[in-house]
């Protein structure tokens, strides 16, 4: 914008330059022959009152040399009572110039080889007309007209200069606020939600300024608000948690019994976690770097030793591979806790008793792959169960398992996909991006990833389909 801006002056200042310096340059050249004609005609007139008076030779070289032009003025007097032709000084002038202004009797300008002469007819005392001829070189003509017209130049290269230098001066104070004004949007949709903008410049970006703050100042307050009320939903859970936590402690000794109070616990945990991180003052709201992150294998081994004493219980058969080795992800163990929770407990709660399932890890070069599968009935619409997980569940869901898996993925650059398994029935897996790149887009670099990314997951369902 602000070098459009500068280009559109530069136009502009460089027609209107044209438009007048043309012109006076024309008017300069034309007053350069006007004064050089004027010089010619002056010394003319210095030698006319003397060819009015005599025609003597002698006394008219006289009075050419004494007009100081004597190399550059011929006088011509024709013939007559008995005297012959006088021609004095140089002609260069042809004849039939010279016969024609004596005819006419006007003065006349005609060009001859080097420049140009003037003509200027006088009347002798007998009544002939004699013909003055001065030379005007074209030296004399053109004389200051370079000069002026390289003064003008520089005036309008000046002229020029100064006007591209101001316009970019109001360009910058165009486009300095407009650059702060979207800066400030891209902090605020990276998560900033302390990004400003100040409110100057011209008026209609500083009334942008002030409906941007406005706006900020309300996300945060929403954002706010949002937070003490999910500490106060989950303050809620207090009280039946206690009634739990009552009842699984008079159930006495047994493994039941011990998963029951340690689930129990967990869920208590949870609870806080959730009161204490709603309640902070700022927000979480820069991504966790890598240092931040987890071992993606040992969560798995830990939260699968959770889940199999169920799996046991209701005579489910499972598998667990690639965990044997840690597995480095950027992301925080609670979130992938989490994650593994709503998969596994959608496996028991949507399928039967004594239905087997697997929990698969393969580390790439620069993703992770999780593949939570079932030997179930399948989903008939994996768009429809993804659509769910965005918050339009059905009864009996709230939409919240497969949403923690989603975020949990897309926060590093990944995705979620859902669909048949090698065991026969559901199949979610999870790509984890490592090198923290944005969510991958249309284009090439996107579809270079994406042939990446499919050759990848050839290769993993390959190996897992060995023996």
């Amino acid at each position: 914008m602000r070098w459009a801006l500068v280009r559109v002056c530069l136009a502009i200042a460089a027609m209107v330059v044209v438009a007048f310096a043309v012109p006076l340059g024309l008017v300069i050249k034309e007053m350069a022959r006007d004064r050089a004609f004027s010089n010619a005609e002056r010394e003319t007139a210095a030698v006319a009152p003397a060819l009015s008076i005599t025609t003597d030779r002698d006394q008219l070289e006289k009075v050419v040399a004494s007009a100081g032009a004597d190399s550059g003025m011929a006088v011509h007097i024709p013939a007559g009572d008995g005297k012959a032709a006088v021609d004095i000084g140089l002609q260069r002038a042809v004849g039939k110039d010279i016969a024609t202004v004596r005819k006419l009797g006007r003065a006349s300008t005609t060009e001859v080889p080097g420049g140009s002469v003037l003509l200027q007819p006088v009347a002798l005392s007998s009544g002939e007309i004699s013909v003055v001829e001065v030379y005007v070189p074209e030296s004399e003509v053109s004389n200051g007209v370079g000069t002026a017209w390289a003064v003008l130049a520089g005036v309008g290269i000046a002229l020029i200069v100064g006007s591209v230098a101001v316009a970019d001066r109001l360009g910058v104070r165009m486009v300095q606020p407009a650059q702060r004004l979207v800066e400030g949007a891209h902090e605020l949709g990276e998560g900033k939600l302390g990004a400003r903008v100040p409110e100057e410049g011209p008026t209609e970006l500083r009334l942008a300024a002030v409906a941007f703050n406005s706006m900020a100042d309300q996300v945060v307050q929403l954002l706010a608000n949002e937070r003490e009320l999910a500490a106060d939903l989950s303050h809620r859970l207090r009280t039946p948690l206690t009634v739990l936590r009552l009842n699984a402690a008079s159930l006495g000794d047994g493994p039941a019994a011990e998963q029951t109070r340690t689930a129990v616990a967990q869920l208590e945990r949870e609870v806080d976690t959730i009161i204490r991180t709603a309640r902070e003052a700022k927000p979480q709201t820069v991504a966790a770097g890598t240092g931040a992150g987890c071992d993606a294998a040992e969560v798995v081994r830990e939260r699968m030793r959770f889940w199999s004493a169920l799996a046991e219980d209701e005579g489910r058969k499972v598998r667990v591979a690639g965990v044997e080795r840690p597995v480095r992800i950027p992301v925080a163990r609670a979130d992938l806790v989490a994650a593994l929770d709503a998969l596994l407990g959608n496996v028991f709660r949507h399928t039967p008793e004594g239905t087997a399932f697997a929990v698969d890890v393969h580390n790439a070069e620069d993703a992770v792959i999780m593949l939570v599968s079932d030997a179930g009935s399948g989903i008939r619409d994996p768009e429809a169960a993804m659509a769910r997980g965005r918050g339009s569940g059905s009864a009996g869901s709230t939409g919240l398992g497969l949403d923690i898996v989603r975020r949990l993925a897309e926060s590093t650059g990944g995705d979620v996909r859902i669909g048949s398994s090698m065991l026969g029935g559901t199949e979610v897996r999870i790509w984890i991006q490592l090198d923290g790149r944005e969510p991958e887009r249309k284009g090439h670099r996107g579809a270079v990833r994406r042939r990446r990314r499919g050759r990848l997951v050839s290769t993993f369902n390959r190996s897992r389909s060995l023996p």
